[in-house]
């Protein structure tokens, strides 16, 4: 993805300006909202590698396919809620969207965030019917 590309998590920004440098390993997400974005962003370019280097180790899945058939296309993220619990510790609720085969699917999430050594790691989430 060029840097010049606008990012896909919807922030408005260019890809290199927002979550690029997260995901090249740049630099980490400077929040759990940032961090939220970034993992979007590797869901649509398919970047398990970040997905799970990004998740807390209390609750990482050992491996993650993301070899679905057809793959889902990301239409759009909208961050409704950005919630500081404290200093380490965040809640995120968002709402994706994605097209699987032609459907229109989405996922609404309330996510919870850690903040460990200086970086922000997705630990779980709530999903909301």
């Amino acid at each position: 993805m060029l840097p010049t590309t606008p990012c896909p998590c919807g922030s408005g920004r260019a890809f290199g300006a927002c979550c690029g440098p997260a995901l090249s390993g740049e630099r980490p997400a400077p929040t759990a909202e940032a961090l939220m974005r970034s993992r979007y962003t590797a869901f649509t370019v398919r970047d398990t590698a970040y997905l799970l280097a990004t998740w807390h180790p209390s609750t990482r899945p050992q491996d993650l396919a993301l070899d679905e058939e057809p793959p889902p296309k990301w239409i759009g993220l909208d961050v409704r809620a950005h919630r500081p619990l404290a200093e380490d510790h965040a809640e995120v609720e968002f709402l994706a969207r994605c097209r699987i085969g032609g459907r229109a699917q989405r996922l609404h999430e309330t996510s919870r965030f850690v903040k460990e050594d200086g970086r922000w790691y997705y630990v779980d989430g709530d999903i909301h019917a």
